[in-house]
């Protein structure tokens, strides 16, 4: 492993830049910047792997290592050929290729692609493949190439410890970014009452545990000859779950949704501090102690159900949450404004909205009702 430093890339979803940062400032790593897309900061591989260890609403960790400037293929050919590839990438693990062309004068994607493939094979004998574990990815900017390795592989949101899913699954990385922006810290209790697979209950009781989000799960910087097995294990292998006295609770009118968030309660390690029951919205209980968050990521009729007919739903847990949680903040998710609005609860002005899906969702939030 060398002493190699870098820039580092956190992805987020278009408008959660801000509560990323804020996640990246808190766990120290040095020289946090919101950009556009994700969060920026400097580190080595060591940090790579405690960025994909730690950071719960990061999509993707990219390792920014290395660049040069290249005005024409044949330059972009004869740098590649050059470039120290072995200090990254192993010879005996096949790599993906992906390139990007802006305001430069190589502006044909394909072709620099090509070259960079070439480079590659012929000069490291790397295996070049659509399915490769390890991803390089290329941006060619003003002139400037610079060179990143997806360091996560599959994106962050799959903990390793989901297995089962509802229809339209909340992304355990969103989950963060919205328990975060509803001024969630991991000290007080949450309840989810259309919890579908747990998501939000999950992740909440994972934050009041200090689990990292990442324990469970493999990672492409494996595959990286930079990666010291020995010394990541030690990383992974130090986080002790704290103690909390908190519990989390989630409901939902489907059994199999239950089932569901109930199992991979028990495989996240949460299962003795999260409660799920089955039942309606309207014999959703007030746990007892001090009040705290409730979260939900209601049905919104674009792909499930008829829109029309979720407005007595809406109304229903409106209705209920102002009648048995007084003192409690509510969190709620929906496409669609109209319904949000059918609960006549008292949201803030602000509102964060961030394309999920294929929709653009919004987080509508309250004050203690």
């Amino acid at each position: 492993m060398t002493d190699q430093t870098f820039e580092i890339f956190a992805t987020a979803p278009p408008g959660l830049e801000p509560l990323l940062l804020a996640q990246v400032q808190a766990a120290g790593f040095d020289g946090a910047q919101a950009v556009q897309g994700g969060v920026t900061f400097t580190g080595g591989w060591p940090e790579v792997w405690r960025a994909n260890l730690e950071l719960r609403g990061a999509g993707r960790i990219l390792a920014r290592f290395g660049s040069f400037l290249a005005f024409h293929l044949a330059q972009l050919d004869k740098r590649s050929r050059k470039f120290p590839w072995g200090e990254t990438l192993r010879a005996d693990v096949p790599v993906r290729v992906e390139v990007t062309c802006k305001a430069s004068k190589i502006y044909h994607a394909g072709a620099a692609t090509q070259r960079i493939e070439t480079a590659l094979r012929e000069e490291t004998g790397i295996t070049i493949a659509a399915d490769a574990p390890v991803t390089l990815k290329v941006r060619i900017d003003d002139n400037t190439v610079t060179l990143s390795v997806d360091t996560s592989g599959e994106s962050l949101h799959k903990r390793g410890h989901k297995e089962a899913v509802g229809k339209a699954p909340m992304r355990e990385t969103l989950a963060s970014l919205f328990l975060a922006h509803c001024g969630y810290t991991g000290t007080e209790p949450v309840v989810d009452p259309m919890c579908g697979s747990g998501t939000f209950v999950i992740e909440a009781a994972e934050i009041a545990r200090g689990m990292m989000p990442g324990r469970s799960r493999d990672f492409a910087f494996m595959q990286l000859a930079s990666y010291d097995a020995k010394a990541f294990f030690a990383m992974r292998d130090c986080n002790t779950p704290r103690d909390t006295n908190l519990r989390f609770y989630g409901s939902d009118r489907d059994t199999g949704a239950i089932r569901n968030a109930i199992a991979n309660a028990e495989r996240a390690g949460v299962g003795d501090i999260a409660t799920f029951a089955h039942h309606a919205i309207s014999d959703l209980p007030r746990p007892a102690g001090p009040p705290g968050l409730i979260m939900v990521n209601p049905p919104y009729g674009a792909r499930i159900g008829n829109r029309n007919l979720l407005f007595p739903l809406y109304g229903a847990l409106g209705a209920t949450l102002k009648d048995r949680f007084r003192g409690w903040r509510v969190g709620l998710v929906t496409s669609e404004p109209g319904l949000a609005k059918a609960t006549a609860l008292p949201f803030t002005a602000d509102r964060l909205q961030v394309p999920h899906g294929g929709l653009k969702v919004t987080l509508f939030r309250t004050n203690p009702l």
